[in-house]
């Protein structure tokens, strides 16, 4: 993802930054959060609690080490969402990148319940042309993922949000090298009426 032909990990680290600054929160749920890309940008004295959720617990271990500077905001969740979203926490604002290609929107709408933010931000990768997996050195890692991944359109998105209480607040499209692009995607919940 870091490959100056990709450039997919820079632009998301540029996306996430924007994420955590864009609502008034001081708990934020990151959904898939892998080595802990993005956590460099969370500012201890705003944030009262930063949950990371990975399914891979080497993977938050890693992330705890390389962010030592978060300890006591950071708190890292090992959790298989497609088996066990009733052990989240609530926050206010969840931030789900290149995920819910994996999960699925019944899955999401089933954590989005769970936690019940009052923000919502994703990111989710529009493939134009190529497949979902961009050319490189690496392109054979990805085979077992082949299984797991499928594509979600942002009307589908959109639609499954709206049938769980939350109304669009916004996209932005971010062009990558490849002629990929990935399109943010953020939600409010809306008020009962």
């Amino acid at each position: 993802m870091k490959l100056d032909s990709l450039k997919q990990l820079q632009t998301l680290n540029e996306m996430m930054k924007d994420q955590f600054a864009a609502y008034p929160v001081s708990r934020v749920m990151i959904l898939g959060l892998a080595g802990g890309n993005g956590l460099e940008h969370i500012a201890k004295e705003r944030f009262e609690r930063v949950y990371g959720v990975d399914v891979n617990a080497a993977y938050l271990e890693e992330a705890a080490r390389r962010y030592p500077s978060l300890a006591g905001v950071l708190e890292c969740l090992a959790v298989d969402l497609r088996e066990k979203p009733c052990r989240l926490p609530e926050a206010e604002l969840v931030v789900a990148n290149l995920l819910i290609e994996y999960i699925g929107c019944t899955c999401f709408q089933k954590v989005i319940r769970r936690v019940r933010p009052s923000f919502v931000s994703c990111v989710i990768q529009r493939n134009e042309e190529a497949g979902w997996v961009s050319d490189s050195p690496y392109l054979r890692v990805f085979d077992v993922l082949e299984q797991l991944h499928r594509q979600v359109e942002a009307a589908e998105l959109e639609a499954a949000m709206f049938e769980i209480g939350y109304r669009a607040a916004g996209t932005l499209e971010r062009g990558l090298p490849n002629g990929k692009k990935f399109l943010r995607m953020d939600f409010e919940r809306r008020l009962p009426a």
